[in-house]
């Protein structure tokens, strides 16, 4: 299991989640989904969890989900995950965004300490949702 990400995006990736603390940052990762996934766009997109929630849940809107469908259509690529920051925390998967991802899908999660990226881990949910195995991150 192998998640390829442009160097880029991934800067893209933790430029988010720096300008979003102390609150979680989220977005979407686009790329292309095959024998091994490659993610070359990523789709920043606000919070809209209520506010006394921020700072530790995410939401994306579901026009906002229907955006980002819609933009990887045009550029010919698929949606194939998704990506949040955990302010202060460790970039791993909490219980609650165990429930609430989908299989199949990448989650890469960048732990925000103090205001600046530390480091980001991908994750898939398993078949039957029970937990995430980590996914190495392979940088292009």
């Amino acid at each position: 299991m192998k998640l390829r990400i442009w160097r880029e995006a991934l800067a893209q990736i933790h430029a988010h989640g720096e300008q979003a603390y102390p609150e979680e940052g989220a977005g979407f990762l686009l790329g292309m989904d095959g024998e091994e996934k490659t993610v070359t766009n990523v789709l920043a997109l606000p919070n809209v969890r209520e506010d006394g929630a921020r700072h530790n849940r995410y939401l994306i809107a579901p026009e906002d989900y229907l955006q980002a469908e819609l933009e990887a259509e045009r550029l010919g690529l698929s949606l194939i995950g998704v990506f949040h920051s955990h302010p202060d925390h460790p970039n791993q998967p909490s219980e609650f965004d165990r429930e609430w991802a989908q299989p199949h899908f990448s989650y890469v999660i960048t732990s925000v300490e103090k205001g600046k990226a530390r480091g980001s881990r991908s994750w898939l949910l398993k078949e039957d949702r029970s937990q995430f195995e980590e996914e190495k991150i392979e940088i292009l």
